[in-house]
C-alpha cells in the first residue's frame, strides 16, 4: 500500500511537471506581433465540448480503423479535452449480414472513440494555428490534428488535407507525420510528406509521452510549414499543391477548411495492444492567429 501511494505520488508530480514544460521549450516560430487571436477554444469547462465551435463525426468513418466513433468519448476535464479510445462491445447499428461495405459487414462495434470537428461552425484560410496536446504513444493508436477542405464542391482528396499532426508505425518504425495532400488527374493523392521517427524526440527526453507539446503551423498563400515544439517538420511549397482534372485545376490550400481532432485505433496505428487501454488522447488548447 505504501508502495502503490508512493508511485501515485510521483505520477502526480510528473504530471504537473510535465504539464508545465512545453511552454518552457517551445520557441514560438512567427512573431505574434504580426497577428491577431481571431479563435480560441481553452477547454476551461468542464462537460462536453462547445456546440457552439465543436461537431462529431459517428460510427465507423474511414480507413477501416478499428473504433467507432461517438460523442460520449470526447469529455472537458480540469481543462483538458480527454478523448478516451477503449474496448467497448456492442452492436454495429448498421450491420448488415453479407454486406460488402467494411462499416456494414462488421456484426460488433468492438472499440469506440472519439473524432470532434469544426465543420460548419468554424472554418479558415490561412494563419499561424496552435495546439497544445498530450498524445498516447503507444501501438494501435492513431492521433491526428488536421485540416480537410469546406467548400463541399470536390470530394477527398481534391477538397486537400492538411495534417498538422499523426502518430503511427511504417515498417515496424513509429513515426511523427506532418503532411498535406491534394489529387491528381484520376482522383488519387498526391502527398507532400515529412516522417520524423519518434526515437528522436525520445532519446531527448525519456519522458516525452508523458509530456504536452505545441503543434503548429504557419498557413499563407505561399506555403505551409508545420511544427512541433519549434522544430520545423516540413515546409509545402503551394505553388505545386494544384488539383488535377478532377479538381478542376484549383489550388484546395487557398480555400476555407476545417478543423478535426480525433483519435484512430487500428489500421495505420498497428495492432491494438490491450495493455494500452484505455487511451487517452488530452488537448490542452487550439489557437488560431491571422495576419493583423
Amino acid at each position: 500500500m505504501k508502495i502503490y501511494s508512493k508511485k501515485i505520488g510521483i505520477l502526480a508530480v510528473l504530471y504537473l511537471y510535465c504539464y508545465s514544460l512545453p511552454a518552457q521549450k517551445t520557441t514560438c516560430p512567427v512573431d505574434k506581433s504580426d497577428y491577431q487571436l481571431v479563435w480560441q477554444d481553452e477547454f476551461d469547462q468542464d462537460g462536453t465540448p462547445n456546440p457552439d465551435f465543436w461537431t462529431y463525426e459517428n460510427g465507423f468513418v474511414r480507413n477501416h480503423e478499428a473504433q467507432w466513433y461517438q460523442p460520449q468519448n470526447a469529455t472537458i476535464r480540469d481543462g483538458v479535452l480527454v478523448i478516451t479510445g477503449k474496448r467497448e462491445t456492442k452492436p454495429n447499428p448498421n450491420y448488415r449480414k453479407g454486406a460488402a461495405n467494411w462499416q456494414e459487414n462488421r456484426e460488433n462495434i468492438e472499440y469506440t472513440s472519439a473524432s470532434v470537428i469544426t465543420k460548419g461552425l468554424k472554418e479558415f484560410q490561412y494563419g499561424y494555428f496552435e495546439i497544445r496536446a498530450r498524445i498516447p504513444a503507444c501501438r494501435g493508436s492513431w492521433p491526428a490534428i488536421w485540416l480537410l477542405g469546406s467548400t463541399g464542391k470536390y470530394g477527398w482528396p481534391s477538397c486537400g488535407e492538411i495534417d498538422i499532426m499523426e502518430y503511427y508505425p511504417r515498417n515496424g518504425q513509429n513515426l511523427l507525420h506532418a503532411n498535406a495532400c491534394w489529387g491528381d488527374d484520376n482522383g488519387k493523392s498526391v502527398w507532400d510528406s515529412a516522417h520524423v521517427p519518434y526515437s528522436e524526440f525520445t532519446q531527448q527526453d525519456t519522458e516525452w509521452a508523458s509530456c504536452f507539446h505545441v503543434w503548429s503551423m504557419d498557413w499563407t498563400e505561399k506555403y505551409i510549414r508545420l511544427y512541433l515544439d519549434g522544430r520545423l517538420m516540413n515546409e509545402i511549397d503551394l505553388s505545386k499543391t494544384i488539383n488535377g482534372k478532377h479538381g478542376q485545376y484549383e489550388n484546395p490550400f487557398h480555400k476555407p477548411m476545417y478543423l478535426l481532432l480525433n483519435l484512430a485505433m487500428g489500421s495505420s496505428g498497428g495492432n491494438i495492444q490491450e495493455e494500452n487501454l484505455p487511451m487517452r488522447y488530452e488537448i490542452d488548447y487550439v489557437r488560431v492567429y491571422q495576419k493583423k
